[in-house]
């Protein structure tokens, strides 16, 4: 997640994963081997007027070491069902400009449409 979330030091990253699943339901999977982490998604369940009862991934992050396996679409793959046995319609991701190899694997490899850009404004309090 460190690779993802640079911003974040150690404490403030569990803090706010800890306040994520208390106040949003967000919930946070790895893929595992041994005691080396290869990959990360974190999703909350979400419903608005625009997409219903859908999962929103927050996160997802596969170690540069262990990209190109698979392991970031078994993670979706996962959220995919998580949803649908939830009773989720879709499920929803944001990615930043920059990421344009995470664009490629979503809308190639994992068949998701891109629909919107994501707009935010900082400095607010």
């Amino acid at each position: 997640m460190q690779q993802l979330r640079q911003h974040l030091d150690q404490q403030t990253y569990l803090e706010l994963v800890k306040e994520a699943q208390e106040k949003d339901r967000y919930y946070l999977f790895a893929l595992i081997n041994g005691e080396e982490v290869l990959s990360v998604v974190g999703f909350k369940p979400m419903t608005t007027l625009y997409y219903g009862r859908f999962i929103w991934v927050c996160d997802l992050i596969t170690d540069q070491v262990h990209r190109s396996k698979g392991y970031g679409e078994r993670l979706l793959q996962f959220v995919h069902q998580w949803a649908k046995d939830n009773h989720y319609q879709s499920v929803a991701l944001s990615s930043g400009l920059q990421r344009t190899d995470a664009h490629r694997f979503y809308e190639e490899k994992m068949d998701y449409d891109k629909v919107s850009y994501v707009f935010r404004k900082t400095g607010i309090c």
